[in-house]
């Protein structure tokens, strides 16, 4: 007996569309229903009315994967997302990682098993070979992520270059020493490293030096900011950075709370820089200095992406959504 799969194939078409039209999906041009029409013929194909029932049920869903919810930066993102879903008439399934590939790896087989029609990765965990091997069962976009391969979708932020600018201002400004945080662990192509290359070329560029002592690596949340002030208090007042770069408004506003309850004076103590123009950013008892990331561009360019692919149409990226920006306050 012929599969869905095997109708796809004789189509020219993806699992989901062959799905889509068996579920009477009215996003399918008429080109490719005669073509599925077609294709059902040739292999006396007859759907099973529960398999149909079961299928209508999966594929109205995408998935999105994000490394924690309680990251502002992701919960803005997830409403964009899930907004764009619901006028495709999809509902979307969360999954957070807390950094964990395995946890990854769970939505990935829920796209084999078609329980997702497209799944967007908000954050990679894991090999990248891993994750392609997937698209054999649907679409999976990136966002908010440059990894080099060809064949994963991807739609991101030039985070290098904004990086590398916002290290250039602060050494304008006459730091020297400037000390790093990040998600990633530091391992070539994994998280952040658009980042850390756009921060290692700034320093090497203006022959600064990189010091052990002054980076900090999976770093996420608030906690670890205040983790990490305490660690640079600890250190002689002669070997502590003059500034930070925290990747992060989060770890920034913890770094900044523990240098003021010990009566420590910003920026002229420390440079306190983050990253994602959280809202209350502006709020905070010294207002930080940050980069500005387009929540609401990649979320919609993302979600049209992934739309896109489901339905195996073309689309092209709206760079003009997704640049970033250098928002410059008093924590500088």
């Amino acid at each position: 007996m012929a599969t869905i799969k095997q109708v796809a194939e004789r189509a020219g078409l993806s699992v989901a569309t062959v799905s889509r039209y068996l579920n009477d999906h009215p996003y399918i041009s008429e080109e490719k229903r005669e073509k599925i029409k077609q294709a059902m013929k040739e292999l006396d194909y007859t759907p099973s009315s529960i398999a149909t029932q079961l299928r209508s049920k999966k594929n109205t869903m995408i998935g999105v994967v994000v490394s924690r919810i309680t990251n502002p930066f992701f919960s803005y993102l997830i409403n964009t997302i899930e907004k764009q879903a619901k006028q495709k008439g999809y509902q979307v399934l969360i999954m957070q990682t807390y950094d964990d590939e395995h946890a990854q790896l769970k939505m990935f087989e829920l796209l084999k098993q078609q329980v997702v029609s497209g799944i967007i990765l908000c954050s990679v965990e894991g090999k990248i070979d891993t994750i392609a091997q997937y698209l054999a069962y649907g679409p999976i976009v990136l966002c908010n992520e440059e990894i080099q391969h060809e064949g994963l979708p991807q739609v991101y932020t030039n985070q290098e270059e904004a990086t590398f600018l916002a290290m250039e201002y602060l050494i304008q400004k006459n730091y020297q020493k400037i000390a790093y945080c990040t998600g990633g662990t530091l391992v070539n192509g994994g998280h952040g490293n658009a980042r850390t290359k756009g921060f290692e070329r700034a320093l090497a560029q203006y022959d600064l030096p990189i010091r052990k002592e002054w980076i900090f690596k999976q770093v996420h949340t608030k906690q670890d900011g205040e983790r990490i002030a305490k660690e640079l208090l600890a250190m002689p007042k002669s070997k502590r950075p003059d500034a930070i770069f925290t990747s992060s408004d989060e770890v920034a506003s913890g770094v900044l709370k523990i240098y003021l309850e010990e009566k420590q004076r910003i920026p002229d103590d420390l440079a306190i820089l983050g990253f994602d123009n959280q809202p209350y950013t502006d709020l905070l008892a010294v207002p930080l200095t940050t980069i500005e990331q387009p929540v609401q561009g990649l979320g919609e360019e993302a979600t049209n992406l992934l739309f896109a692919k489901i339905e195996n149409q073309p689309y092209q990226i709206n760079t003009n959504h997704l640049q970033l920006r250098l928002i410059k306050r008093k924590s500088t």
